[in-house]
């Protein structure tokens, strides 16, 4: 009964990953397109945290996080992606470093990224990810 449990979680796990990424990849279709209608002479003051490229930045976050659903040696879920003048900030919390080294490099194989942060990457048992790229 234990093995069964198993296998059900497993099958619950993969169905959930395929229609994330599904519904992630619509996503970055649609944020694609909303990136290319933007007008290029609408900024915002960066200053404060904003993006001088939103739309950019929306394309970025999405392709990311499909990225990291979609890696086997990820746990996509349990990792937040947020997006600022291509700066990706990546948090949450992992099994392992290697989890941790592999999702910063799968948000650093994303066009339009300049930086990785993990800072707010923890593997689980408390350490803190070293990770920065």
């Amino acid at each position: 009964m234990n093995l069964r449990n198993r296998r059900n979680r497993r099958n619950r796990k993969a169905i959930n990953r395929v229609l994330i990424t599904s519904l992630l990849a619509a996503a970055v279709g649609l944020a694609h397109a909303n990136a290319q209608a933007q007008d290029a002479s609408e900024h915002h003051d960066a200053t404060h945290g904003e993006s001088e490229q939103p739309a950019g930045d929306t394309w970025i976050t999405t392709k990311v996080k499909a990225s990291l659903l979609a890696n086997q040696d990820v746990s996509g879920l349990d990792i937040s992606v947020e997006t600022v003048n291509g700066v990706v900030t990546l948090t949450g919390e992992v099994d392992t470093q290697a989890e941790a080294d592999r999702a910063v490099a799968v948000a650093g194989e994303i066009e339009g990224v300049t930086r990785v942060d993990a800072s707010g990457i923890t593997v689980r048992g408390g350490e803190t990810a070293r990770n920065e790229r």
